[in-house]
Order: C-alpha cells, then sequence, then structure tokens
C-alpha cells in the first residue's frame, strides 16, 4: 500500500560522449570491443526469468567482417512461445499490482546501469553487431535508450497524477489499470534505444512484454535484457524470445490474450499483423492496442533562398550517417534549378571526405549495411538507376561485399519525379534528387507530398519566413516529425517525440506521454457522499 506520493525528477537528456576527443573515454570502449571480438558466446532465450536453449540455432555476425561470429543465438519455436505468453500471464498478477514506485525503481537502476557499468560494452555490441560507428552507438544504445527509461517513468508518473474534478458530494478517480493480457513487442535492427522503449513503455505501466528482436540486433539487445535482470526485473515481466516472424503471428497474435503489439519495422509487415488481429478480433478478450512505427521515405525540400552550406550538409548527415538506415534517413531531395550547380559542388566537397571501413576504426564515418538480404535490395537500385534512361548516378555508386556488406554514398539524379528511387524506402545509402524550374515551386511541393505513400519526417530549407510558413502548410500531412532548415533525423527523447502517419505508422510518438497512454486501460470509479433517497 502506498504511504505517500512518490515523484520522479525530471530528467535531463544524458550526456553524449565524443570518443574522438575523450581519449580516456575511447580507451575503455576499444577494451570493451576488443572483449567482445576475443570470445564467441551463446544466446540463450530468456522466459520467466530462466535462459532456454532449443536445438535451433542462428549466428550474429560483424557485417562488416561477415566472417566474423560474435555469437550463436538460440531461436524460439512453438513450444517455446507458448510457455512465454504462460509465463508472461504469470508474471502479470504480481507486476500489475506492484506499486508504480517499485516498478520505476527498476527502470532507473537499469539506465544508470547503461550509463555507467555497462555503457561501453553496450556501445560495442552494437558498434559491432550492427556496424556502427562510436558516435552513431554512443546516441542509440546508450544515450536515447537511457533517456527512454527515465523520461518513461517520468512520463508515467504524469499520467497516474492525471484525475478528474470532483464536488463536496461526490469523490471521482481515475485509475490507469495495464492493458488485460499481454503485449507483443517486435523490434528492428537499427536501434537498439527502440528495441529496449518498445518493451519498457507497456512494462512500466504494469503490463507484460514478449519481445521478439530482430535476428540482425540479438547481441546488444540480450546485453540490455542482462541489464534489467540486475536491475532486479521480475522473471516473466519482458520474454526475450528470438524467432520467426510468421511463427511469432501464427502463436501470439492469434492468442485470446494478445492485448497489443508495440512495433517497429516494416509497413508490409505491420499491415500483415493488422490483417492477422481483423481476422481474429472475436478470438480477443478486449480490441487490441496496435502501435506500429513503419516505413519513411524521407524527404529533404529546398527554395531557392536556401543556405547552401546548411542544406548541404544537411544532405549528407541526413542521408549518410549509419549507412541510410535510419528509419528518418533523408533518401529524396528537391532542389531549385536555380541553386543546384553551387548545390552539387559543395555536396562533392563534402561526401569526398566521407571514410567507409570498419567501425572500429574511429576516424571512419560509415560502415557495412546490416546483412546480405539489404544489400543485394540497395545495390539493385543502384543498377537499376545505372541501366535508367531517366536517372542517372553522379556521385558513388560502388559497392564491394567481399569482407563486408559495403556501400558507397551514392548521389542519384532523376528526370522522373515519379520515379522508384523517389518513391519507395530504401534504407541504405541512397539520396534522389529532382530538379524544379524555380517557377514551379507550388507543382513540386505536391509532387513532395504525393509521391510516396510515406509520411514520417520530412525537412524544409528557407531563409524567407513567408515562404517556410507556407511550405509548413503545403505539407502539413507529409512528414510526422517536420525540420525547418534542419536534417530530418536526430529526434531527441522528451524534445522531438518520433512517429508519422500514412504508411508510416499511427502516429503514436514514442518519448512522450502519448505513447505511454496506449499502454494504459482507464478506469473512472466515482463515490457518492451525499445522502439522497429520493425517486
Amino acid at each position: 500500500m502506498n504511504k505517500g506520493y512518490y515523484k520522479v525528477k525530471k530528467p535531463e537528456n544524458e550526456r553524449i560522449i565524443d570518443f574522438c576527443n575523450e581519449r580516456e573515454e575511447a580507451e575503455k570502449l576499444k577494451k570493451a570491443i576488443e572483449e567482445i571480438k576475443s570470445k564467441k558466446i551463446e544466446i540463450p532465450l530468456i522466459i520467466g526469468g530462466k535462459e532456454i536453449k532449443t536445438y535451433h540455432k542462428e549466428k550474429s555476425i560483424i557485417p562488416h567482417d561477415k566472417d566474423h561470429v560474435l555469437a550463436e543465438y538460440y531461436v524460439a519455436g512453438e513450444e517455446e512461445l507458448k510457455l512465454a505468453i504462460i509465463e508472461s500471464l504469470k508474471a502479470k498478477k504480481k507486476w500489475e499490482k506492484m506499486s508504480f514506485e517499485h516498478r520505476a525503481s527498476i527502470f532507473l537502476k537499469a539506465a544508470n546501469l547503461l550509463s555507467n557499468k555497462y555503457r561501453y560494452i553496450m556501445n560495442a555490441a552494437a558498434m559491432l553487431g550492427q556496424s556502427k560507428t562510436p558516435y552513431q552507438a554512443e546516441i542509440d544504445a546508450a544515450c536515447e535508450l537511457i533517456d527512454f527509461m527515465r523520461f518513461n517513468a517520468y512520463f508515467a508518473q504524469e499520467i497516474y497524477s492525471e484525475q478528474p474534478d470532483s464536488t463536496v458530494n461526490d469523490w471521482n478517480r481515475m485509475e490507469y489499470r495495464p492493458l488485460e493480457g499481454f503485449v507483443l513487442a517486435i523490434s528492428p535492427f537499427n536501434f537498439t534505444s527502440i528495441g529496449g522503449n518498445l518493451n519498457v513503455a507497456p512494462a512500466i505501466l504494469g503490463n507484460v512484454v514478449n519481445w521478439k528482436p530482430s535476428s540482425a540486433a540479438v547481441y546488444s539487445n540480450y546485453i540490455f535484457m542482462k541489464i534489467l535482470k540486475e536491475a532486479g526485473l521480475p522473471g516473466g515481466v519482458i520474454n526475450f524470445i528470438p524467432s520467426r516472424g510468421k511463427m511469432v503471428s501464427d502463436i501470439m497474435i492469434k492468442n485470446e490474450n494478445f492485448a497489443g503489439i508495440h512495433f517497429t519495422g516494416s509497413t508490409e509487415t505491420f499491415s500483415e499483423i493488422w490483417k492477422t488481429v481483423g481476422e481474429n478480433i472475436k478470438t480477443y478478450k478486449s480490441y487490441p492496442r496496435l502501435v506500429g512505427e513503419t516505413g519513411g521515405k524521407d524527404f529533404i525540400f529546398a527554395h531557392k533562398s536556401a543556405d547552401i552550406d546548411l542544406l548541404t550538409s544537411s544532405i549528407i548527415r541526413g542521408s549518410f550517417e549509419y549507412q541510410g538506415q535510419k528509419c528518418s534517413a533523408s533518401s529524396r531531395a528537391y532542389i531549385p534549378k536555380s541553386i543546384w550547380e553551387e548545390v552539387r559542388e559543395k555536396l562533392f566537397e563534402k561526401v569526398d571526405s566521407i571514410k567507409i571501413g570498419p567501425t572500429e576504426d574511429f576516424s571512419n564515418y560509415m560502415g557495412a549495411v546490416i546483412d546480405k538480404k539489404s544489400f543485394d535490395n540497395i545495390t539493385g537500385y543502384i543498377d537499376y538507376v545505372k541501366d535508367s534512361d531517366d536517372s542517372e548516378v553522379i556521385y558513388g555508386g560502388s559497392y564491394d561485399d567481399k569482407k563486408g556488406y559495403f556501400i558507397q554514398p551514392t548521389i542519384v539524379v532523376t528526370k522522373n519525379a515519379r520515379d522508384k528511387t523517389l518513391e519507395n524506402e530504401i534504407f541504405g545509402p541512397i539520396m534522389t534528387i529532382y530538379l524544379y524550374d524555380d517557377y514551379r515551386f507550388d507543382e513540386t511541393l505536391e509532387l513532395c507530398d504525393t509521391t510516396s505513400p510515406y509520411a514520417l519526417t520530412g525537412a524544409v530549407f528557407a531563409r524567407e519566413r513567408e515562404v517556410i510558413s507556407y511550405m509548413e502548410e503545403k505539407l502539413s500531412y507529409a512528414a510526422g516529425n517536420f525540420y525547418i532548415n534542419d536534417k530530418p533525423t536526430g529526434a531527441v527523447v522528451g524534445h522531438q517525440p518520433f512517429g508519422g502517419s500514412r504508411a508510416s505508422g499511427t502516429n503514436d510518438k514514442a518519448g512522450s506521454k502519448l505513447n505511454l497512454y496506449r499502454w494504459v486501460n482507464p478506469r473512472v470509479i466515482k463515490e457518492n457522499f451525499k445522502y439522497d433517497t429520493s425517486l
């Protein structure tokens, strides 16, 4: 029973370590890298707090050194997935009754463990397992994941404090119950922080979660599970179940106790999940909560008044950081012909400075793309452009998978305003530019809004305030995260809640209270104090 109203301090965002300039910190990170590379580990399932091994194992490799196996991880089959449901529902009875301050304390402690004891190992795991540079690993696997845990505790407290008005004759109370059943979390390879948040957000509000991590991010995700266990998370509250997508859908999504999904991945997969839920809607005890952040075809739109240096730096950073493997990465740009020559010259100057190679070399700006399937998809678009009459590779276009899955930063110019490189999500280091006549500004804004089905992030560049205001209005539904004179990547927890609509998801804004509201099932309680027996 609560004996006080306990306050979670409003957090500050975790400080980003600059490993290129902080020598002592860099040495700690290099030591962690060597530690991980020096041994191959086994990664078990974690169900009900117990480590479980199966007959099926897969490999975790280094994308930029594909023959180096970091770990072998066990894959859940039908029996283990059914067990995870049983164990999660068993844990739910105690977890949802545990008072908020104790639930929150687990994740606040986990944030501290990650900030200190596990920071370098977690960063090293993301650098090796997901081919992230030190900076990209630090802002994701350390800082953003820490921020998610601390801010979610703070946001949950704010939700619980939101109560209806009462009178002298009645007392109205709002109870924020967890959902009835279990939540399924399906996470992507590209952000360790997303994998963590997909679980933490529902769990901090009293829900239990079954977590299917991406096969390409199992190593860093497993470290996060170890951190949660050390922080005191009871067994079964979050089950760690690397597995096959079809089997998860057949067993978990069709289960009567399925209460919701917290998803980040492809639009196609989320659409199939939605379809499966619809086909089984009469099975469930309650309508499931479907929360998804899916694809993006994120744009940069420049006006003739744009600052050229700012525009070109934003194109390079927005398109090629982490090999373009961000949901928010810019992959199409609309540039007026009147400024193109200057833009082209400065783009080439800046992209020429990019170094590509193993992420253990801290001077490299780009590593490898995540796996063979991704490599083939991206290079297929490059080959398509090389054979096209309407499009041209004006920079890059080279690739090599002998040692690792390396693709050179590639800039394409197309004459076809509806070319598939302007429409389809590629998820790699390709930026496609469409040049427009200055007098076709309005027409091109319309193209930007309607060419792609996605609406995740976008950025506009202009000096003239009236133009900025106009573009903001014309592109009102084109992006859930809209940037003015800035690259369309780098959303920070508590500052730019993240998510998009259209084919980009349900826009439930990770990193804010808006997301947490989806994981509660409110109950209003009215207590009458007035003695009134009249009819």
